[in-house]
């Protein structure tokens, strides 16, 4: 038997760092506006007849016991399942290692989503999330909500998290999206998010619980120049939080060279920063000349 599932890697336009457990427990809610991309991971899992457990991904394990995977989202899921030895293979659409897009998240609801079909389980998206979000935080404390139920819940939405209570989802017009043209692009530089979700200022991060609402209003009135400045002004304070999102030289010099086009009506740097992908919200149909603008990143 051979399962495939897989899970689309999130995108947050604002409101990141408000989904954080230390974020939620002062201030008893968080909120932010996200969407599932079409960049996916992907995970395989099949009977290989053996007695140990085969883990495929940048590198290759085999091992006796579950226990002793080194694969994080691998070892946590087939311990918690009770799975016997198997071999599961990782896949992505994109260098995902570090990229700010939950890859990490996207794998275990992936994963989660598998194993739970192989042990011939009936699990709900939400279901899966909120277990996803448990194995995950076996091994990554500092995961935000928003990772799994940005990734595993489709639709583009305002999710409000509350402390002691599950997330609550509104789904926003995808058509006011219609209006650019988005672009991820790599900074080329992988960095783990835990010594930056470390450094971030909780206390700095509650000005943007504000802004989700002012960019849902926006999105609900079709007001492209209020969303825009919206956009821009929550990545501002979004690095305002903690020196670490944008110290690498490299992140300073592309965050300047986009910010100043004309053509990118908005940008940011996914996830909690330091390394991975800008987000660049552009006009439409300027894809030669935006390339241009890659071009001059050294």
């Amino acid at each position: 038997m051979m399962i495939i599932a897989k899970c689309p890697l999130r995108v947050s336009m604002v409101g990141g760092s408000t989904d954080l457990e230390a974020f939620i427990d002062k201030y008893e809610r968080g909120s932010v506006i996200s969407f599932p991309s079409n960049l996916y991971t992907y995970i395989t899992v099949h009977d290989n007849h053996t007695d140990k457990y085969i883990i495929n991904y940048s590198k290759k394990e085999e091992v006796d016991k579950a226990t002793d995977i080194k694969n994080d989202v691998a070892r946590e899921a087939l311990v918690y399942f009770d799975v016997k030895p198997v071999t599961v293979t990782f896949n992505t659409d994109i260098l995902s290692e570090g990229s700010g897009l939950a890859s990490s998240s996207s794998y275990t609801i992936a994963i989660v989503k598998a194993l739970s079909m192989y042990k011939d389980m009936n699990l709900s998206d939400f279901e899966i999330c909120r277990l996803a979000l448990q194995l995950e935080r076996n091994f990554n404390p500092l995961t935000g909500y928003q990772d799994s139920y940005g990734s595993g819940i489709g639709g583009f939405k305002r999710i409000d998290f509350h402390k002691g209570r599950r997330p609550l989802f509104r789904y926003l017009d995808v058509a006011f999206l219609e209006q650019y043209d988005m672009y991820l692009v790599n900074t080329g530089i992988k960095r783990s998010s835990t010594p930056v979700l470390q450094s971030v200022n909780i206390d700095k991060s509650a000005s943007l619980l504000p802004l989700v609402d002012d960019m849902e209003m926006t999105i609900e009135t079709n007001d492209s120049i209020s969303f825009e400045k919206i956009f821009n002004q929550g990545w501002a304070q979004k690095k305002a939080t903690s020196n670490l999102i944008t110290e690498n030289p490299k992140i300073k010099q592309m965050d300047e060279l986009f910010s100043k086009n004309s053509m990118i009506r908005a940008v940011k740097l996914s996830g909690a920063g330091g390394g991975g992908y800008f987000l660049l919200l552009c006009d439409k149909n300027v894809e030669a000349k935006i390339h241009q603008a890659f071009d001059q990143v050294g």
